[in-house]
């Protein structure tokens, strides 16, 4: 797989880190993983896993305003949504999940530039294995609503990771897209894979792209290899995104360059 992974990348330009974990196999596989990245709405996921594991301690399910708030937030990748629930945690009770988890590298953005939140694929993985439950942080009922969320994220943000997935094998991610002055544009995707009796899962956090497409595309010839290593023989349910259907416009996860104030209150286009 890691000969597979560097022909994937061959030729590409950008920074690319990577971490794959087969829960059934044991297979491990990472390559830069402790490079740090600008999150940008990859940090949607830990918005909604310290939510559960806040309404876990405190000895309840979610109350109808958590609801409302996560599922935009992850199916459509809604950014008033996430403003109004990072406020809502507060900065003590997502450092103090962090914590929980075991990252090591992730610092949080501020509470108008949380698609700045600081982290690395290795951090990442870890925050996929609490879904999975590798992690032995939220209960089951808990972590089968994350990764439906994430199952559910709408098809035009459904680029990255799944491509080159076999069929029978259910695809749950969230992704996030922003440029910046220095390192162009940031492109990742994070997803767990379930089915056939397995779980694993796929970090592929990216700058220095020149564009989201070229971004997307780099993403995609990583993970088509990776699924083609971890189901040899089967057939796929999904190919590369056509570049037609990428969009180039941000996840608005982070003010523009030179304004202050909150992130776009829209859903990404």
């Amino acid at each position: 797989m890691s000969r597979d992974i560097r022909a994937a990348l061959s030729s590409r330009r950008g920074t690319v880190s990577v971490a794959v974990r087969d829960s059934r196999t044991g297979l491990v596989c990472d390559l830069a993983s402790r490079r740090r990245y600008d999150s940008a709405s990859v940090v949607k996921v830990l918005a909604m896993e310290a939510a559960l594991r806040r309404a876990q301690e405190w000895g309840r399910g979610l109350t109808d305003w958590e609801r409302r708030k996560i599922r935009p937030m992850i199916t459509v990748s809604d950014n008033s949504a996430t403003v109004r629930l990072w406020s809502d945690l507060g900065q003590v009770c997502l450092a103090r999940f962090l914590r929980r988890v075991g990252t090591t590298a992730t610092t949080l953005g501020s509470y108008g530039r949380w698609g700045l939140t600081r982290t690395t694929a290795a951090d990442q993985l870890r925050l996929l294995d609490v879904l999975t439950g590798a992690r032995r942080v939220l209960g089951p009922g808990s972590r089968a609503y994350g990764l439906r969320q994430l199952a559910d994220v709408r098809r035009d943000q459904r680029w990255g990771v799944p491509a080159g997935v076999p069929r029978g094998v259910r695809a749950h991610l969230k992704n996030g897209w922003l440029p910046r002055s220095t390192h162009g544009w940031r492109v990742h995707s994070v997803g767990a894979f379930t089915g056939e009796g397995r779980t694993y899962r796929i970090v592929v956090l990216s700058h220095d792209n020149p564009s989201m497409a070229y971004g997307v595309r780099t993403i995609e010839r990583i993970a088509q290899a990776v699924h083609r290593g971890l189901n040899k023989g089967r057939s796929l349910s999904q190919g590369f995104t056509p570049e037609s259907e990428i969009s180039e416009v941000p996840d608005g996860s982070a003010p523009a360059e030179g304004e202050g104030g909150e992130p776009s209150a829209e859903p990404a286009a």
